[in-house]
């Protein structure tokens, strides 16, 4: 079972039923240190993404309780980062697992309460949906730390809120509350603490009525790059056209048409 010899992760595996995709939920739980996110918890989440990439399940990630409160993640782990050097930011340690979250064949969805800095925020940024609760403060403030957010911050967060609020967030230290966020498109819904797990398994059921392999073309279709626009979008639909989804769901459609008349 994945996630049996974890020690930063809680893992949660939910088996498909009808009208709910199957779901794999992933609590970050490091909770001494806010969930800071160390070189373990990066080795754990790859092998989450390998088994996500060879069976393909939405993904819930939040963040277990700290002793302090409610917390996603209050960033990457200080201590690793005070004694890595140049070889360890070429080989992008938090960057690399974060471009396979994003890349995960199924949704992704950030279930974010309390602190969701630095390379937490990173991970929130790599995710297809962001809810929230009223508590979270969101931002990257690594310059503060005399360096910078490399693990997508500089990319993803300019295309998510806009250039210059990117800007104030990456040069400037803002933090995002979450009505904030709420206004920018950050996050899509903001939820109590207690109700933020049941709404983020909502969303998932919501996924679940889609047709699989249709919301999995659609996502790879989304991140594709502009240039391969619209050529990609035909190629894609050319396959869902013969898919057997397609003819059940449409007859299907069809037949409730039908018994409305």
């Amino acid at each position: 079972m994945l996630g049996e010899s974890f020690e930063t992760l809680l893992v949660e595996e939910s088996a498909a039923r009808e009208g709910q995709a199957p779901r794999v939920h992933v609590s970050l739980n490091r909770p001494e240190v806010r969930n800071a996110i160390d070189q373990q918890m990066v080795d754990e989440l790859h092998e989450v993404c390998d088994a996500l990439e060879r069976e393909p399940r939405v993904l819930i990630i939040s963040g277990c309780d700290s002793p302090s409160g409610p917390v996603f993640a209050s960033g990457a782990d200080i201590a690793q980062l005070r004694e890595r050097g140049r070889a360890d930011a070429l080989r992008g340690i938090n960057s690399n697992v974060f471009v396979r979250v994003a890349a995960l064949p199924m949704p992704v969805i950030a279930a974010l309460d309390g602190y969701v800095l630095g390379g937490g925020a990173e991970l929130a940024y790599a995710a297809d949906f962001r809810l929230a609760t009223p508590a979270v403060k969101i931002g990257n403030p690594e310059t503060g730390l005399g360096i910078m957010a490399a693990a997508g911050a500089t990319w993803r967060l300019r295309e998510l809120v806009g250039e210059a609020v990117a800007k104030e967030m990456l040069l400037a230290g803002r933090v995002l509350g979450a009505e904030e966020a709420r206004a920018l498109h950050l996050v899509t819904e903001v939820h109590e603490s207690a109700d933020l797990i049941a709404a983020a398994h909502a969303l998932a059921d919501r996924i679940g009525k889609q047709d699989p392999l249709a919301v999995r073309i659609t996502k790879s279709v989304f991140h594709s790059p502009p240039e391969a626009h619209p050529v990609i979008d035909q190629i894609a639909q050319a396959v869902l056209f013969e898919s057997e989804a397609k003819f059940e769901r449409m007859d299907a459609f069809l037949e409730r048409r039908g018994a409305r008349r």
